[in-house]
Parts: structure tokens; C-alpha cells; sequence
């Protein structure tokens, strides 16, 4: 294999997450395994590992241990919010409320 498929390889991957998934969401109903799944998908997985959340009424809480955490979460809140809305929907998510809870 040589460089040029090993980057095609990693783009076809990058289309599945940006076009796919999103598509395969859509038609899944609005559960808390859903939105665990969006949310590891929007922040990987050290911040998934790091942080809990919950959706109510477009409010997407994020539940972190410490401050360095928010502050992560606060800073990224524009590119979570979008990359979530992708996953579950414009509607869904219309703000992110960050809590500390260690």
C-alpha cells in the first residue's frame, strides 16, 4: 500500500463520519445513548472519558471534574454545539451549559 491509498483510505473515513453518520442519526429516536454516542463522536475520546452530559430542552450539561475541564469545554462550546447539532440535529442542541461537578 503505498501513501497515496493509505490518504484515501483516511479520507473515505472522514466522509463516513461527516456524511454518513449524521444521516444514520437522523432517523434514530432522541435517546440518552444517542446523544453519548453524538457527544463522543463531537469530542473524542478523552474528553468522553473525562465528561458526562445530559440534554434537556436544547441545553446540552456537560459535567466535568475540575476547572481545567471547563475551561476546555467553554473554549470549545461554539465547535461542540455545531458538531453536535450535525449529529443530532439543528434543533436539538441550541446551548451548552458546562457544571462542574468533581
Amino acid at each position: 500500500m503505498n501513501r497515496d491509498d493509505t490518504l484515501a483510505d483516511v479520507n473515505s473515513l472522514t466522509t463516513l463520519a461527516d456524511n454518513v453518520l449524521p444521516a444514520l442519526l437522523a432517523r434514530a429516536p432522541l435517546t440518552p445513548e444517542k446523544i453519548d454516542f453524538s457527544w463522543r463522536l463531537a469530542v473524542g475520546a478523552p474528553v468522553h472519558r473525562a465528561c458526562t452530559v445530559a440534554l434537556r430542552n436544547g441545553a446540552l450539561t456537560v459535567k466535568v471534574p475540575d476547572r481545567a475541564w471547563a475551561r476546555e469545554i467553554d473554549r470549545s462550546a461554539d465547535v461542540i454545539v455545531a458538531r453536535m447539532q450535525r449529529m443530532l440535529g439543528a434543533d436539538a442542541v441550541r446551548r451548552l451549559d458546562c457544571r462542574i461537578e468533581p
